[in-house]
């Protein structure tokens, strides 16, 4: 079946995506779709059917998402804790990437018709050479669009992703881009697998389940978690409506606490300049309060904008040391 279909919201269901519509609308949701293996149970069928019925639900899921407006998804299709089920389950896992991958690259027509940029996340040195090769593909492939954006949490954990991140900048000082000072909150932010991507507004949990499973810890600090007891293929369009009403009940308080991150956060990075400055004075004797401010100053305007030319130069090798990875894979 296809990632993307064209098919339109039902008379009741535009009528509500309007009323919806009139409040905030996230512009970025995550979905933990848990419950497979306990529908397949409850259906009495294989656990691969329960697999594959949930991707059909992911499918239908990001068709109502663009009928809403919602302009990015996020979602965990495969835990590294994953790797620890049964070999067969795995195994028949790992088919199942095979063939919706292998079915996105037959789908370029419809992904450059929606401008639908794919954006795989996690560890892809854990997974079988030829689905690397199928995810490079399908990256590369859609790397330019940017009307809408679907992130595919692939042998992910956001431990092992904030573990990266800190490779990435320990790489960054070895290798002359960076200063040790220059490594904060906000750089490692840029060093996550989801560096391009907005953070979460909304995060869904099905099944019942109440805890995050190790998904996103770092970018959900300020989004609304909302937990829904349906099984995910079991997940209605309405569902989702009463999940973008909860969001919209809190969209007030999330604001709130996300502005007032962003004021600690530049007020720490501030300091930490000013420390800069403050070293580089100590030693200095000029012969009027006025002349040291004026220096104090220029000393602050030239560390925040050698800083933030490190970073950049920084963020761009590490974009270009990704993007190869990727190239390498899809030439060998």
């Amino acid at each position: 079946m296809s990632w993307i279909r064209d098919k339109e919201l039902s008379l009741i269901e535009r009528l509500c995506a309007n009323v919806l519509k009139a409040g905030p609308i996230p512009k970025h949701v995550a979905f933990i779709m848990d419950g497979n293996r306990r529908y397949a149970k409850k259906c009495h069928v294989e656990r691969q059917e329960g697999h594959s019925q949930g991707f059909e639900k992911l499918a239908e899921t990001l068709r109502w998402c663009l009928n809403l407006g919602i302009c990015e998804v996020t979602v965990y299709a495969f835990s590294i804790e994953n790797f620890k089920r049964s070999a067969e389950e795995v195994e028949g896992l790992m088919e199942l990437a095979r063939q919706k991958f292998a079915r996105l690259l037959e789908e370029k027509d419809k992904l450059k018709k929606h401008g639908v940029c794919i954006r795989v996340l996690g560890d892809m040195t854990l997974l079988p050479l030829d689905i690397q090769k199928l995810i490079a593909q399908a990256v590369l492939e859609t790397k330019d669009y940017s009307t809408c954006f679907l992130n595919v949490c692939f042998a992910y954990t956001s431990r092992h992703e904030i573990s990266n991140a800190i490779r990435e900048a320990a790489w960054g000082v070895q290798e002359g881009l960076l200063d040790p000072r220059d490594v904060s909150e906000s750089l490692l932010d840029q060093c996550l697998y989801t560096a391009k991507s907005l953070e979460p507004d909304l995060l869904i949990r099905t099944s019942g389940e109440v805890r995050l499973s190790d998904f996103l810890l770092w970018q959900t600090s300020h989004s609304c978690l909302v937990f829904q007891s349906v099984l995910w293929p079991e997940y209605t369009f309405w569902n989702l409506c009463e999940a973008i009403l909860r969001y919209q009940y809190n969209y007030s308080n999330i604001q709130k606490a996300r502005e007032l991150h962003h004021r600690q956060s530049a007020r720490l990075q501030l300091e930490s300049d000013q420390s800069w400055v403050q070293e580089n004075l100590c030693n200095k004797e000029y012969s009027t309060a006025e002349e040291d401010l004026i220096l104090c100053q220029k000393l602050l305007q030239k560390c925040k904008a050698e800083r933030e030319e490190r970073t950049q130069n920084f963020i761009c090798a590490l974009e270009k040391k990704r993007t190869d990875l990727l190239q390498a894979l899809c030439a060998s």
